[in-house]
């Protein structure tokens, strides 16, 4: 297959001028750079702008006049007011003096204070430095309570039993008051328990620092059926 070329479509006859054309565009850009000039802007066209301080703003100083206080009053004039008696004159008012000499038949009244009884209000203790105390100490208490309980007979046939802690409190006298059951089984049996404490004779009273007080004191009862 021939293959047809125009010669005037050839462009590599052409390849020279084009690039002869280029570098003379290319130095005629050079030249024109070259001679390019630039203006110079002196300083004096402008004006320069100087810091102006402000004036710093003087407050005034002001002070609270202090507001005294008016002055007290003047105190009153005391006039001694004289009145003059004639020696002639006799006076109604007379003087009682007593006499004052102790003998030994003269009789002296005293006056005792006697100690303020117990109040209700008394507080009472749980803790103190002599607890009360049972007569005949703790032995004697557990042997009043074997002697004196009697198991109720409807405990014993339903088979209850079981240990009831009933608390109370030792007045400064040594009596057993405020009995009440602290933790309870049965209620004939914590019924029975607390008819036994509140049979019980007086106490030695507890003591805080050498003195008399109440004390809360807690006993367990056990109730066992053989």
């Amino acid at each position: 297959m021939e293959v047809k070329k125009s010669p005037k479509a050839d462009l590599e006859n052409k390849k020279r001028v084009f690039m002869q054309i280029g570098l003379v565009v290319v130095l005629a850009l050079v030249f024109a750079a070259f001679e390019w000039s630039t203006t110079d802007v002196s300083s004096d066209q402008f004006q320069m702008v100087e810091d102006v301080e402000a004036e710093e703003e003087i407050v005034p100083i002001t002070r609270q006049e202090e507001v005294k206080p008016p002055p007290p009053p003047p105190p009153p004039q005391v006039t001694d007011v004289l009145n003059i008696v004639d020696d002639d004159v006799e006076l109604e008012e007379e003087l009682d003096i007593e006499d004052t000499e102790i003998d030994e038949d003269t009789e002296v009244e005293f006056e005792v204070a006697l100690e303020e009884e117990e109040t209700d209000d008394a507080p009472v203790f749980f803790i103190v430095e002599e607890m009360p105390q049972f007569p005949g100490g703790d032995t004697e208490l557990r042997k009043f309570i074997a002697q004196s309980v009697k198991y109720p007979v409807i405990a014993q046939e339903n088979g209850i039993q079981g240990r009831v802690y009933v608390q109370f409190v030792v007045s400064t006298t040594g009596a057993v008051e405020q009995v009440k059951v602290a933790r309870g089984v049965d209620p004939n049996l914590d019924k029975e328990a607390i008819r036994v404490v509140q049979s019980m004779p007086k106490w030695k009273p507890g003591k805080q620092r050498g003195k008399a007080v109440k004390v809360s004191y807690t006993v367990p009862i056990n109730f066992v059926l053989q």
